[in-house]
């Protein structure tokens, strides 16, 4: 698997498909977040990846269940119930608005009826959806998930779930220390744990092509001077962490084992240093 070759995926080319994918799957995870039971870290909010899109796995609504999957190989979004009920769409660059109320009435026939800002996706512009770039975005997503759980079956304290967060779509997970922060409230889980962040970003407004970060909080003293891969470094503008670019790794002869090492030597050091 590591061996695996990673696809182009200059933003330049299909930013706009990249907005209406984010789009649709923010309209997923606000769903989720209405019927899902809180769980700590925000994990009641994100994606996950499946074998053939981004699901937001099962979800409770009275005495049934369903399933929202965005389909990023078959190009539809498919959702199913625990009662054997299932509903398709195709996926064919609707706007945001029209992919949130047709969901919402699927929902709506099965019985659940979740309780979102519909405010929030009021935008009725058609979206571009460019079906090659959506494929190449989900191979690149699939493996990078495979490596991300590879990486988490490496480390011995507690790990968060590889997950997409909507609202920024990176696909990232969460190491923990063990340790609380001092000065925080240790019920309070998200300023309370010392931990470790490392995901993988198809572009944003601060960078603006494809790249890997690994952040920590509280970042400890140090960190920025230790040592890093070829192709990665340290970043103190906007965000401080790591960042390798993904193109590195469309080059590079086992971009596999490039991005485990990263992920390695990163933490390692941020570890040694949270003792």
């Amino acid at each position: 698997m590591s061996k695996n070759k990673f696809p182009a995926l200059s933003l330049t080319d299909w930013q706009p498909t990249r907005d209406t994918i984010r789009g649709y799957a923010q309209v997923m995870g606000k769903i989720r977040r209405a019927l899902t039971p809180r769980q700590k870290h925000w994990w009641h909010v994100s994606l996950r990846a499946a074998t053939t899109g981004l699901t937001t796995t099962s979800i409770p609504s009275g005495s049934v269940t369903f399933e929202m999957l965005l389909d990023l190989t078959g190009h539809k979004l498919v959702i199913s119930t625990s009662r054997g009920e299932q509903w398709q769409k195709p996926l064919r660059g609707q706007s945001v608005n029209t992919f949130c109320e047709e969901s919402l009435a699927a929902l709506n026939s099965f019985g659940i009826q979740p309780k979102i800002d519909r405010a929030l996706f009021s935008d009725t512009t058609p979206g571009a959806y460019d079906t090659a770039a959506v494929e190449r975005l989900w191979r690149t997503f699939s493996q990078i998930d495979a490596l991300f759980r590879q990486f988490k079956g490496e480390l011995r304290q507690e790990t968060g779930p590889v997950q997409l967060w909507p609202h920024h779509f990176d696909l990232a997970l969460l190491w923990f220390s063990g340790r609380l922060v001092p000065g925080q409230d240790p019920d309070n889980e998200e300023y309370a744990d010392e931990q470790m962040n490392f995901g993988f970003v198809p572009g944003d407004e601060g960078i603006s092509e494809p790249y890997f970060y690994i952040t920590a909080y509280p970042t400890p003293d140090g960190l920025t001077s230790a040592p890093l891969p070829d192709d990665a470094a340290w970043r103190t503008e906007s965000f401080t962490g790591a960042v390798m670019m993904y193109e590195s790794l469309v080059t590079a002869d086992d971009p596999g084992e490039k991005l485990l090492a990263f992920l390695r030597i990163a933490q390692q050091a941020g570890a040694a240093l949270m003792r």
